[in-house]
């Protein structure tokens, strides 16, 4: 039997993320257990970006619940996302979770490549913002093979059924988590498949998921895109991800190495501005 981990964005209970991930989960075929994390029953602090997870199998030295979605991470088979927009972006806890996932790096091999969907839920059609490659990067760093992902709408708690339309949505997403993925027809990046992209001016653009750049031409009606694999680009192949964990322990090996050169650096900006702390204490 699968396991299927689906990322809950919303706080509400019953809301639209939860009803959408279990319509999902209805329509999937395969025998499955759907597990569920509603990531903000969960303290997830801010990463320090200390690399102490990168090394040996001790994990992250933050004493909170990340090591609890961590278990659940590996022990799953596929993942299913969906988060509500909020301020035409997804759930800011999305964001905390993969700020964390340097964690994975250590599991490189085990969780690359599993199917995931995900679900981008809006109160206004089209002021969903970049909430959905919000959903996609949060797959894609999670070393995830994005099958397909969707944007619907609904506001109030259950809205997203009051029509038919979105209930055959959920069955989409469902048949695409453990198919073949399908071409889409609409302008994507041939690196990673991403359709957003940041335009830079005379021909150039960057692909807002995995960051390589190149140009756009048009073609008739077509757009053309032509981009180059970036230096970092993790999201190709698994042997591209363990050389991007290389150079993240490689990071931390050269700190070690200039550390005095760059505490000199940093020494000259201790003074200067006054921070403002908890409980109305301000110091410069």
């Amino acid at each position: 039997m699968k396991r299927v981990l689906a990322f809950i964005g919303s706080p509400r209970s019953l809301g639209n993320c939860e009803l959408m991930v279990k319509e999902i989960s209805r329509h999937i075929v395969e025998p499955h257990e759907l597990r569920l994390l509603r990531l903000s029953d969960f303290d997830i602090r801010p990463c320090r970006g200390c690399y102490a997870c990168l090394f040996g199998d001790k994990g992250c030295v933050l004493k909170d619940e990340f090591s609890l979605v961590l278990d659940e991470i590996l022990a799953a088979d596929a993942y299913l996302v969906a988060s509500p927009t909020y301020f035409l972006g997804p759930a800011s806890v999305m964001k905390r979770l993969t700020d964390r996932w340097l964690a994975l790096y250590p599991h490189v091999e085990k969780l690359w490549g599993r199917p995931g969907v995900a679900v981008s839920i809006a109160g206004i059609e089209g002021n969903e913002g970049y909430s959905q490659v919000g959903l996609e990067s949060f797959l894609k760093l999670l070393l995830a093979d994005i099958k397909a992902s969707r944007v619907v709408y609904g506001a109030l708690p259950g809205e997203v059924f009051s029509g038919p339309g979105n209930r055959a949505v959920a069955a989409e997403l469902a048949a695409s988590l453990f198919a073949e993925r399908r071409e889409d027809d609409s302008p994507s990046c041939p690196v990673c498949g991403g359709r957003t992209f940041r335009f830079l001016g005379a021909g150039k653009v960057r692909c807002m998921l995995c960051s390589s750049s190149g140009t756009v031409a048009a073609d008739g009606d077509e757009l053309l895109f032509h981009m180059r694999t970036g230096e970092h680009a993790m999201f190709v192949s698994l042997e591209a991800a363990v050389e991007h964990r290389s150079w993240l322990r490689g990071m931390k090996e050269k700190f070690l190495a200039e550390r005095t050169q760059l505490k000199q650096i940093t020494g000259g900006y201790v003074e200067g501005g006054t921070w403002v702390k908890p409980g109305g204490d301000s110091h410069g």
